[in-house]
């Protein structure tokens, strides 16, 4: 597929219409192209129907209509299902050129399945998760780092451009998710020192929903803080993303970690608090409510 193909609009398809792929695959349809989507649950699928997307019946089945292919799954074994499986990607009797997994997954996994996609199909696979969330999804604004050839990269770009504002090569396969990793240290360790920020202000009788306004502009504001504070103060109604999904990202940069050797203190002390949260039964909550785990504790908890 060139770049011509893309502006002219790709014949795409979209695995995983869940909070982020959702909006995704949205962005790809008012961009002008032709976007056939699958997900496990159908129902998750009507709206995409409405808006112009065409609805296939298996991985396999939607393979064979698209030039190019997204992923936006839950993690590796999601991944490895939806494109080896029974009824997967790979088993289409014409594969898609370009494969590009939006999911956050180990570099090795990635690595794994890229050669075996390649063995099976002769198509490229390309390592592109997100950054931005949810917000950042709808309004076209997400930053992707990617794992692949330049050549690669570059023909589907045009493509990526539905949705981000920002597309980086960040080496060969693997990097991308190697990346996505480090930032997903970067962004829970800030969630966790807002959730103990947010703690503190309230021990000590500050008004706790007056901090973001207060440090806007200072050192210490940034999107987390301006969006999480006040989710910690008031819970969201639905979680823009889980405690139990940053837990597995989490896994996942601590098993990178072993294997390059590289100290994570910071990060390992935030995984604890994490798995603390989904052993209280709130995995299923939304980041923020990491919160909780500190409002139950006092300082004698804590040395």
């Amino acid at each position: 597929m060139s770049a011509g193909v893309a502006q002219d609009g790709a014949r795409v398809g979209f695995c995983g219409i869940g909070k982020m792929g959702g909006p995704m695959a949205l962005r790809l349809i008012a961009a002008g192209h032709a976007v056939r989507v699958w997900n496990r649950s159908p129902a998750k699928m009507v709206e995409l129907e409405t808006q112009g997307a065409a609805v296939s019946a298996s991985p396999a089945q939607l393979a064979e209509a698209s030039d190019a292919v997204m992923l936006c799954l839950g993690d590796a074994h999601a991944v490895e299902d939806v494109v080896f499986g029974a009824q997967g990607l790979a088993h289409a009797s014409t594969a898609p050129r370009f494969l590009i997994d939006h999911s956050t997954i180990a570099p090795g996994e990635t690595r794994r399945f890229a050669r075996r996609w390649h063995e099976l199909t002769g198509g490229a696979w390309i390592d592109a998760p997100v950054s931005g969330g949810t917000a950042g999804a709808a309004a076209g604004t997400l930053a992707i780092m990617c794992g692949g050839s330049t050549n690669d990269i570059a023909a589907v770009e045009p493509l990526l451009r539905a949705y981000a504002s920002r597309v980086t090569r960040m080496g060969t396969t693997g990097a991308g998710q190697a990346t996505k990793l480090a930032n997903q240290a970067i962004v829970v360790t800030t969630i966790a020192g807002i959730a103990e920020a947010c703690v503190l202000a309230q021990r000590v009788g500050i008004d706790a929903a007056s901090i973001p306004a207060a440090l806007q502009g200072g050192w210490a504001d940034s999107v987390l803080l301006q969006t999480l504070m006040p989710r910690m103060l008031t819970p969201p109604s639905s979680p823009s993303g889980t405690i139990k999904t940053m837990l597995k990202d989490l896994d996942a940069v601590a098993e990178l970690a072993r294997e390059a050797n590289a100290p994570l203190r910071a990060v390992g002390e935030v995984r604890k608090l994490l798995q603390e949260a989904v052993a209280q039964e709130l995995g299923d909550e939304d980041i923020s409510q990491i919160v909780q785990v500190l409002l139950d504790q006092r300082v004698t908890h804590e040395s």
